[in-house]
């Protein structure tokens, strides 16, 4: 089989164990009582961004040398980057693609305070997460501070989330559990077995996506730096965007959202404290760039919400523009790994 049809089975696989997974964590938040901010940004989020995290602690664990290491706060340091940039920017370009079967048209309908709280709690983390890596070694003991911090915040952070109240109008919009077709209420193993293969398709897909990206750049012959830096932490963060889409299509803007800063949120806090308790956590420069266009990003949605206390399409597109200034700092060799 050749790499190309391996790359579009993978995507399909990838696509399968969105639809399934989507449906599935929906039927567990109404069976648990969770409210649409803890569905979208402590389930959806978390079991999502599973594949991207894996990456980088495989590196830093079982690396030979310093590289590995390297290549560990890089990813780590990167996921907010497509999270808060190319993820908003695919999510406004849905918006726009499936404005003709949206009530609402282009009009974003989110959850203001439990995205407004996300934001807010990913600047302040992920600035500590910056800030630990501009110590000297010699004080480790304030890098150990911090991360201690951030595994406290995000524990605190899903406590919030998960003690919210549930919306009861939410129910009435969720389609029959794909593995409990004829159950008003499904049982809750049936979906909690939904849920796990969709996470399994999810991480299958996944990987033979970025496998087959990789072969297919190499034939092409596209550089290891556009692959390390471009194409490889897109492929790793399909399972957020593919998410975003699907809610995105059906008109819940809160799940799709909150899929994305959720997402954030235990990208920028309990990874990066892994991250600094088994390195050094040292910032290179890419990683320093990566991270304040993350934070620009961030804070132009933050600020755009806390004005207006809503979202709009335009606004997520312009997230986008922080991508381009990446992509441009990558080209131009600014940032080179």
């Amino acid at each position: 089989m050749s790499h190309v049809a391996l790359l579009i089975i993978s995507l399909g696989i990838i696509l399968i164990g969105a639809e399934l997974f989507v449906n599935g964590v929906e039927w567990l938040g109404k069976i648990f009582n969770l409210s649409e901010g803890a569905v979208g940004s402590v389930l959806a989020a978390v079991g999502t961004a599973l594949p991207e995290t894996i990456i980088p602690i495989i590196a830093i664990l079982f690396s030979a040398n310093g590289t590995g290491h390297d290549i560990g706060i890089g990813a780590i340091l990167g996921a907010p980057l497509m999270l808060s940039t190319l993820a908003m920017f695919v999510t406004g370009v849905a918006v726009y693609v499936f404005k003709n079967r949206r009530i609402a048209g282009t009009a974003v309908h989110c959850d203001y305070s439990s995205m407004k709280r996300d934001l807010l709690f990913f600047l302040l983390v992920f600035s500590a997460a910056i800030l630990a890596g501009l110590i000297p070694v010699d004080y480790r003991p304030f890098q150990q501070l911090i991360a201690v911090t951030l595994v406290a915040a995000y524990i605190y952070y899903v406590h919030t989330m998960l003690t919210q109240e549930r919306d009861i109008e939410s129910d009435n919009s969720i389609p029959p559990c794909y593995f409990d077709r004829q159950a008003e209420t499904p049982a809750s193993h049936r979906v909690g077995i939904q849920v796990l293969l969709a996470l399994a398709c999810i991480i299958i897909g996944a990987n033979f996506f970025v496998d087959s990206i990789t072969a297919v750049a190499a034939l092409y012959q596209v550089p290891a730096f556009v692959l390390a830096l471009i194409i490889t932490p897109i492929a790793t963060e399909l399972p957020e965007k593919f998410n975003s889409v699907i809610w995105i299509s059906r008109e819940k803007d809160g799940l799709a959202l909150g899929n994305i800063t959720g997402a954030m949120v235990f990208q920028s806090s309990l990874i990066p404290a892994l991250g600094i308790l088994m390195t050094d956590w040292q910032l290179t420069t890419g990683a320093m760039y990566s991270s304040l266009l993350a934070i620009a990003s961030s804070a132009m949605l933050f600020i755009y919400l806390q004005r207006e206390r809503r979202m709009s399409a335009l606004t997520l597109l312009l997230c986008g523009g922080f991508y381009s200034i990446f992509l441009f700092a990558v080209f131009t060799g600014v940032i080179t790994g």
